[in-house]
């Protein structure tokens, strides 16, 4: 069956937003309307192998995946995480890739969404990835701010002036001033805007704070020990809060206790 043929009857089964092309090197692409987290298309690949199909995303998942990591290693938990989305949609984790073999010409298009489901289920445990690095950063401020002897809260809420309230990652107390320490922290560089946006709506919205506490300011904390940053995020946020970067912690004590 040549890829127009094979196109032909993939489409025939699948809604027309799934697009069917050659591929650049071996049989047909199949551009679905699924998404990556940071915005990037799912596409899976189906190939002709004998008289029967292998349909594969070629490892762009758990590629994916790995690039939002700074270790670019998946933990056990992680692991076993993939293996149960593999298990639930029936599908194969062969060298890396999310797979079906010996799929016959009448289960194509299920075929086909099911590892295009599959790739948004992996790439999903980024969520994972980003908790867990937050979590850690998190933990090394908190040692960091008792070693200073820094008088601090941890996860306070705020209610900002629309009503919605904020956690601020830390409240911390010096006798100069009181600072709202928002933490930012990512293994992903398309999360980063993201994130900067986040930390940028908290700022304005609680920013009427200011008017019953003269000496409260606002302070984001850039994990950079990932360089996931671009000079245009310290600039979202730069007229609305102190910058301070975890690897130059004396620079934050700095802006924690000036008055």
């Amino acid at each position: 069956m040549n890829t127009s043929e094979l196109c032909a009857t993939i489409s025939r089964s699948l809604s027309p937003l799934f697009v069917c092309s050659p591929a650049p090197q071996d049989g047909v692409r199949v551009r679905t309307p699924l998404l990556y987290p940071d915005g990037g298309v799912v596409d899976v690949f189906v190939l002709e192998r004998g008289h029967s199909y292998t349909i594969t995303d070629f490892g762009d998942a758990l590629g994916w995946l790995g690039l939002q990591s700074v270790s670019q290693r998946r933990s056990p938990k992680q692991q076993t995480l993939v293996e149960d989305v593999c298990q639930t949609l029936r599908i194969e984790l062969f060298h890396g890739q999310l797979a079906l073999r010996e799929v016959p010409e009448n289960a194509l298009g299920e075929s086909v969404l099911r590892i295009a489901q599959a790739a948004v289920r992996v790439s999903d445990l980024w969520f994972t990835l980003r908790s867990q690095s937050i979590q850690h950063t998190a933990d090394e401020v908190d040692e960091w701010l008792r070693e200073k002897e820094i008088t601090f809260e941890r996860r306070v809420t705020k209610q900002g002036r629309s009503a919605r309230n904020w956690t601020v990652d830390f409240e911390t107390q010096t006798p100069a001033r009181t600072s709202l320490v928002f933490l930012l922290s990512t293994g992903a560089r398309g999360a980063a805007r993201r994130i900067t946006e986040q930390a940028l709506a908290g700022c304005v919205d609680l920013s009427h704070l200011k008017a019953t506490h003269p000496k409260l300011t606002f302070v984001s904390l850039f994990d950079d020990t990932a360089d996931v940053w671009r000079p245009e995020d310290f600039g979202l946020v730069e007229e609305h809060s102190e910058i301070a970067r975890w690897s130059y912690p004396d620079e934050l004590e700095r802006i924690l206790a000036s008055p």
